[in-house]
C-alpha cells in the first residue's frame, strides 16, 4: 500500500473514532444523522490527516530522525500546530458549505479540538514511528542488496580469473610465447573489468570488448577448435549492461561446449534490442545442458542472482538447452534501473 493510501485509510479510521468518542454509534441514532456525521468527521480527518501527511516527514527529515533530541518535541508541535489549522479549514468549509451557521463557527472549533487533538496525537506518533520502521526495514533491504550483489560479482571474478591461470599454466612450458600474449591479454581484460569496481552496470561496448579480449585469450588455449562470431549492429548507443553478464555466458559456452569436444565449436553472440529493451543472446553448437539442474554455484546461476539484484522482475534470463543449439539469452531494461 502506497503512503497516500495508507494516510487516506487513518484519516478514515480517525474519523470513525471521533465518532466513536462522541457517542455518534449509541443505539437509536438516525441513519441520516449518522451518515450526516461520518461525512463531517471525515471532512476534519482528512483536513488535519493532510496537513499533517505533508507536515511531519519534513520535520523529521529536518531534524534528523534518531540523531537529534528536539525531534519528537517538534512532531508533537506539528502535530498539534498542523491539528489546529485543519480543524480552521473543516469548519470554514462547513461554514461555506452552510452545514452549519457562520454564528456557531467558534464553538465547532472549540468542539472538534477537544476530541481532534488527542486522536491526532496517539495516530500521528504511532503513525511516526510505524513510517520510520518501515524506512528502516526498506534501508537495511537495501544494504543487504547491495552487499549481496558484491557478494555475487566477487565470486564470479575470480571464477574467471582462476579458469585463466590455469589456461596460462598450461601453456607456460609448452608456448611460452603464447602464454606470453595470454597474461598480455589477461592484464588489459582485468585492468578493463577493475576499472568498474564502483558500479555493477557497464557500457554494453565494454562489456563486449571484455568479451573479444575473453575469447581471444581462450582461442591462445583451444586454436581453431574455437570459433566465434559477436553481432552488436543493432545495440543501442549508450546501453548499459551488468559487469561481466555477458562474459560469464561465453566462458559457460566456452567451458561446455568447446573444451569437453575435440573438434570443438562455434559462439555466437547477438544483441538487439525490442520495444527500449536490450536482448543479449550467447548460442553455441554443443551438446546442450539441462537448465533444470543448474547447482547455486554455477555461472548462470549466480548471473541470475545478480540480474534480481539490480533490476527485479524487469530482467529475465532465458536458457534454452537444446543439443547442438543451446542459448542463453539476458532481456533487460535499456535505461539504468
Amino acid at each position: 500500500m502506497t503512503y497516500w493510501r495508507r494516510i487516506l485509510a487513518i484519516n478514515a479510521a480517525a474519523a470513525v473514532a471521533v465518532i466513536g468518542i462522541s457517542g455518534g454509534f449509541r443505539p437509536g441514532v438516525a441513519w441520516s444523522t449518522l451518515a450526516r456525521n461520518l461525512g463531517i468527521g471525515l471532512l476534519y480527518a482528512n483536513c488535519i490527516g493532510t496537513i499533517l501527511a505533508i507536515a511531519i516527514p519534513v520535520v523529521a527529515r529536518r531534524c534528523g530522525f534518531r540523531r537529534s533530541a528536539l525531534v519528537w518535541p517538534a512532531i508533537i508541535v506539528t502535530l498539534v500546530a498542523g491539528t489546529i489549522v485543519g480543524t480552521l479549514i473543516g469548519t470554514s468549509i462547513l461554514v461555506a458549505a452552510r452545514v452549519i451557521p457562520r454564528r456557531d463557527f467558534e464553538e465547532w472549533v472549540t468542539g472538534a479540538l477537544s476530541t481532534s487533538l488527542f486522536i491526532s496525537l496517539v495516530i500521528g506518533i504511532a503513525v511516526t514511528v510505524y513510517e520510520t520502521l518501515r524506512d528502516d526495514e526498506a534501508e537495511a533491504r537495501r544494504l543487504a542488496a547491495e552487499a549481496q550483489l558484491a557478494s555475487l560479482e566477487s565470486r564470479v571474478q575470480p571464477h574467471f580469473l582462476f579458469n585463466t591461470l590455469n589456461s596460462i599454466a598450461a601453456l607456460v612450458h609448452d608456448d611460452p610465447a603464447r602464454a606470453e600474449k595470454m597474461t598480455t591479454d589477461l592484464a588489459a581484460l582485468m585492468r578493463s573489468s577493475l576499472d568498474q569496481q564502483s558500479t555493477p552496470l557497464v557500457p554494453l561496448d565494454d562489456e563486449l570488448r571484455i568479451v573479444r579480449t575473453y575469447l581471444e585469450i581462450e582461442r591462445v588455449r583451444f586454436g581453431d577448435r574455437l570459433r566465434y562470431q559477436i553481432e552488436a549492429d543493432r545495440a543501442p548507443a549508450g546501453a548499459r549492461v551488468p559487469r561481466l553478464a555477458v562474459q560469464t555466458l561465453v566462458e559457460n559456452s566456452v567451458k561446455y561446449a568447446i573444451s569437453p569436444r575435440r573438434e570443438g565449436g562455434t559462439v555466437l553472440v547477438l544483441v538487439d534490442t525490442d520495444n527500449g529493451r536490450i536482448r543479449v543472446s550467447v548460442q553455441d553448437d554443443g551438446p546442450g545442458f539441462d537448465a533444470s539442474a543448474l547447482p547455486d554455484g554455477h555461472g548462470l546461476a549466480l548471473l541470475r542472482s545478480r540480474l534480481n539484484m539490480i533490476f527485479g522482475n524487469r530482467a529475465v534470463l532465458e536458457i534454452d538447452g537444446r543439443p547442438g543449439a543451446a542459448r542463453v539469452t539476458i532481456e533487460m531494461p535499456g535505461e539504468r534501473p
